[in-house]
């Protein structure tokens, strides 16, 4: 944090000072992007003028009195899109080579040989069309899947997905992808939009990639598809409730890949957020437009363009 300490006085708390060092603070730095301390140790008479999250996700940070109020809210929008396309890539490769079956047989010391797929011609389906969908969907088209996109609004070609499908229309584009991605934000529209419904339209062959928000997916009619074989396999890197419980049937289940939040978090992903942070804060100092300036309303970043007096 040397860089942030060059340009202001920074204090650091932990959630059970956050009331008492909130009064006083210009600019808040969420680094703990899973806390939701926030919502109950902000000031009635209003908070800081700019609130920053570590995170691409804003979901746990827009209670009301943040949303109605007027501090500015940014995200971390931009750090972590190529890293969860990589990884997104590898959980595609993993199913189509069976390689968690591998890594399995191997610690069982048992020689299974088996047939694999390919995925040069697979059809893949990003649901969420933001930095990171569009970083994803370029990684698997450079693979030879055929990538298409759902989000707000429809389109044809698209740069990264040619087609992009309206996401409240989804039941045809669902039916037709052998993977299905989500990297959409969680708001009040895109909650539990994997359903048993939805999940019901997949193809039996089909795997669910979810680096997006858990509660994208009503994890509960994920289990029951999971277990009835209404679709092949799924690879979760987020999770409604986080850690995942152990009680969870997930764990157990050989045709899902469970990881613990990760899927952006590089060697020296924590410099880069600092490093942004920074720049953002001297932007703010200079009386500049600040970068990655969240619509509260939205639940994410909307136009680049900011509000003339970003300094609240």
């Amino acid at each position: 944090m040397a860089d942030v300490e060059r340009l202001a006085r920074v204090r650091y708390v932990r959630e059970s000072e956050l009331a008492d060092a909130l009064p006083g603070a210009d600019v808040l730095f969420v680094w703990d992007f899973l806390s939701e301390a926030l919502a109950g140790a902000w000031p009635r008479a209003g908070g800081p003028g700019w609130v920053h999250i570590a995170s691409a996700g804003v979901d746990r940070l827009l209670f009301p009195g943040l949303v109605e109020g007027d501090a500015v809210v940014t995200n971390s929008r931009g750090i972590f899109d190529e890293p969860i396309a990589e990884y997104v890539l590898g959980l595609v490769l993993t199913f189509a080579k069976d390689l968690h079956t591998t890594v399995r047989l191997q610690g069982e010391r048992r020689w299974r040989h088996r047939e694999t797929e390919r995925v040069t011609g697979a059809r893949a389906l990003v649901i969420g069309t933001g930095p990171i969908g569009r970083a994803i969907g370029r990684r698997l088209s450079a693979a030879g899947l055929a990538v298409s996109g759902a989000g707000r609004t429809a389109r044809d070609a698209d740069p990264d997905f040619g087609t992009v499908h309206p996401v409240e229309r989804l039941d045809e584009a669902l039916g037709r992808a052998h993977y299905v991605v989500l990297a959409a934000p969680l708001t009040a529209q895109t909650r539990h939009m994997i359903d048993s419904a939805a999940l019901g339209r997949m193809r039996p062959s089909a795997r669910l990639i979810n680096v997006g928000r858990g509660a994208l997916v009503a994890e509960a009619d994920l289990v029951g598809a999971l277990q009835a074989g209404r679709i092949a396999g799924a690879a979760l890197d987020v999770f409604e409730d986080e850690p995942l419980p152990e009680s969870s049937p997930l764990w157990d289940m050989p045709n899902v890949v469970v990881s613990p939040h990760m899927s952006g978090d590089v060697i020296g992903w924590r410099d880069e957020l600092v490093r942004m942070f920074a720049g953002n804060l001297d932007r703010y100092l200079s009386g500049r437009p600040l970068r990655n300036v969240v619509d509260k309303r939205l639940g994410y970043v909307g136009s680049q363009r900011a509000p003339a007096d970003q300094r609240g």
